[in-house]
């Protein structure tokens, strides 16, 4: 397959045009964005103390735009390359049982803390002995932090891309909620820090979704081939949200005022 038609849907005025002006689209680029926001909050707080090494708030910021743009251009070649890919049976498998792992590893982390501790401690550890190892740097700080950010964001950004791919075929309507979501996420990281820490059902509610995604990656599959519809999937994501946040009040009810 030669790349022009890999990448022609981006480049389709009718395909933009049915994308903007369709309702269903839109649920679906909602979908997306809420879905970024909750996933990769953390990654926008790691990415912007990453830029604390530089001298001043000038070229902070300046990393972090430099940082954005060198994100929405990776997330154009990926879905690219990804809304090919995801057509064959055994990529959505992979694709399945990694979301799978996601969720999986999540929940079991939240049930071990102690043992998700030692295992942070101890990355934490191999990283820094190998920064410790490295020779003379070439670039200047500044460049440095801005490939670091690069490197962060493609590694952060594949999870989202493979969850978006699985909820929607169309790569407009992926790249659309994709870039939404990452700026989004990047300008009011502190906000949603704050509404996460209010209600912190939210986190666990963004990794059932993830595995509600991989089940609907598993169910698309040969011999079952069960195509969940898109704005059948927006609803089930509204309707968790809208519930995580009623469960949440009623907690905070049930147990007075008390932080839980």
């Amino acid at each position: 397959m030669s790349i022009l038609k890999l990448y022609a849907p981006f480049f389709d005025g009718n395909n933009w045009l049915h994308v903007l002006t369709s309702g269903k689209d839109w649920m679906i680029i909602l979908t997306l964005i809420l879905m970024e926001c909750l996933l990769s909050v953390d990654n926008a707080v790691v990415l912007a103390a990453q830029t604390q090494v530089l001298p001043n708030k000038a070229e902070q910021r300046k990393s972090l735009v430099y940082g954005l743009w060198g994100a929405y251009l990776f997330r154009f070649i990926v879905i690219g390359i990804g809304t090919y890919l995801i057509n064959f049976w055994e990529i959505k498998l992979a694709g399945s049982i990694y979301l799978f792992y996601l969720a999986f590893k999540f929940f079991y982390d939240q049930r071990h803390p102690k043992q998700a501790a030692e295992h942070e401690k101890e990355k934490e550890e191999r990283e820094a002995a190998h920064h410790k190892g490295k020779k003379r740097h070439v670039l200047s700080l500044f460049w440095r932090t801005v490939i670091s950010i690069e490197s962060m964001d493609i590694v952060f950004s594949i999870d989202s891309v493979l969850a978006a791919l699985a909820v929607s075929n169309n790569p407009v309507v992926v790249l659309i909620g994709g870039m939404i979501g990452i700026l989004c996420m990047r300008g009011v990281a502190e906000i949603i820090i704050k509404l996460m820490d209010i209600i912190p059902e939210l986190q666990p509610m963004a990794y059932l979704l993830i595995g509600i995604i991989a089940l609907k990656l598993l169910l698309a599959l040969p011999p079952l081939r069960f195509e969940l519809p898109n704005t059948v999937f927006a609803i089930i994501v509204f309707a968790i949200l809208i519930l995580t946040i009623l469960f949440h009040f009623w907690k905070v009810k049930k147990h007075g005022h008390k932080h839980i």
